[in-house]
């Protein structure tokens, strides 16, 4: 499935998260992809991020990766750095953005 989402970071802290997307650890990024991830790209315009997602089962990726530390620690670091800070709500409702159109 393709999934895409929106998310925000902080203005004062856009290079920070730009280099932090530089260096994500080599361990969370085995995490999603054996989650189900085959290809995550995240677009950036002012403060407005894109994120466009190939994944198995996107509920089920969020689960696989929810418990794990090295996803805890990124987490906590890109709460720092976002305005909204997860790309699904507290209740865990999909809210990925709805295809409007196709070519």
């Amino acid at each position: 499935m393709k999934v895409a989402l929106h998310t925000k970071v902080r203005a004062d802290r856009i290079e920070e998260y730009d280099a932090a997307h530089r260096q994500v650890p080599e361990e969370l990024t085995a995490a999603i992809r054996a989650a189900g991830v085959s290809e995550w790209t995240i677009w950036r315009s002012g403060t407005d991020l894109f994120h466009v997602l190939e994944v198995q089962d996107y509920q089920a990726m969020i689960a696989a990766l929810e418990k794990l530390p090295v996803n805890i620690a990124w987490q906590a670091r890109m709460a720092e750095l976002l305005d909204v800070v997860h790309d699904y709500s507290e209740q865990g409702a999909d809210t990925t953005l709805p295809v409007v159109w196709e070519l």
